[in-house]
């Protein structure tokens, strides 16, 4: 997924001059998991910028920049580190359009490192995706496959309005898949349907797409399992979720983020919804828990894994 994204922004900054990126550590030293490496080394300083320590004014900054014809890629270099700049983000940056009735468009998208997996320290594994998604004039984003993290950035930064693009760190070199160099995009607000079933719906995103394929390979022998991966979480794709849940009668919904108020709860309500006659058992959550990601030795009891998953299956199969 590094050399992906990497493709991607080198390919866009080709193609077009008013493209560039910011933040800490970007540019000399290709950022910290080097997604923006060679950048600065292709395109020059003035367009892989090297930012201070401060994300409130690398938002404030892509902001202006957004508003005065160039589209900025701005990098929060840990999910954290995004709550330091949220008056810019949620005050500013998500209210241009509506601000100036439609005189100005903003595009930017907002890369951001999240996740677990890695045993990183606090503050940098964190999964804030539902802040964002309750924020009107975002659109979000999150990859689980190299394939998929070109296209949908391509997407992103062809958008004129903002986007937040989660970029799961657990899938940074976790996960190899054939990436085509030539020019193509995925539609925002579209969901893939990954793997066929008829029983159960499992649905999630980032790295827990690979915990739904895993637990639905370890069942297949009892259960049949659909697997649907968001890809967008903000438009969310209510009718590609609903046209599944109606055919197998079952519905999981999987993230690493805490589970009060995260996002499947609003999957869970939208399927209750659309599809409650439909249902053979209730919607079920498997996610965090509601507490401060753990430091890395407590890590692994925290995140959701195909084993919890084969036990929500279990559950909603016998109900």
């Amino acid at each position: 997924m590094v050399q992906s994204l990497n493709l991607a922004l080198k390919q866009e900054m080709k193609r077009d001059r008013t493209i560039l990126v910011l933040g800490e550590d970007v540019g000399k030293n290709g950022g910290v998991f080097r997604v923006t490496e060679g950048l600065q080394k292709s395109f020059g300083a003035l367009r892989a910028i090297d930012t201070p320590l401060a994300e409130s004014a690398i938002l404030g900054v892509a902001l202006g920049l957004a508003m005065n014809g160039l589209r900025p890629v701005a990098e929060i270099q840990f999910s954290g580190f995004l709550a330091s700049s949220f008056d810019q983000l949620i005050n500013h940056v998500t209210r241009v359009r509506w601000r100036t009735c439609g005189r100005f468009s903003c595009p930017l998208v907002i890369r951001v490192p999240y996740g677990g997996g890695i045993r990183a320290l606090e503050h940098h594994s964190d999964s804030v995706e539902a802040y964002v998604v309750h924020t009107p004039g975002l659109k979000v984003v999150v990859p689980s496959t190299p394939y998929d993290a070109k296209g949908l950035l391509l997407s992103a930064i062809r958008d004129p309005d903002p986007v937040v693009f989660f970029e799961p760190l657990k899938l940074y070199r976790s996960i190899k898949q054939e990436v085509p160099k030539k020019e193509y995009k995925i539609p925002l607000g579209k969901a893939s349907v990954i793997r066929e079933g008829t029983e159960v719906t499992l649905i999630a995103y980032g790295a827990m797409v690979h915990e739904c394929l895993k637990a639905a390979e370890a069942v297949q022998e009892k259960y049949t399992c659909e697997v649907i991966d968001l890809r967008t979480l903000k438009p969310l794709d209510t009718e590609a979720v609903s046209a599944s849940v109606k055919k197998t009668g079952r519905a999981i919904v999987v993230h690493e983020a805490q589970r009060n108020c995260g996002l499947g709860a609003e999957v869970a309500s939208q399927i209750m919804e659309h599809c409650f006659l439909h249902l053979q058992a209730p919607v079920v959550r498997v996610t965090g828990f509601d507490t401060i990601l753990p430091l890395p030795h407590l890590e692994k009891y925290f995140l959701p894994n195909a084993e919890k998953i084969v036990q929500a299956i279990e559950r909603v199969m016998r109900y």
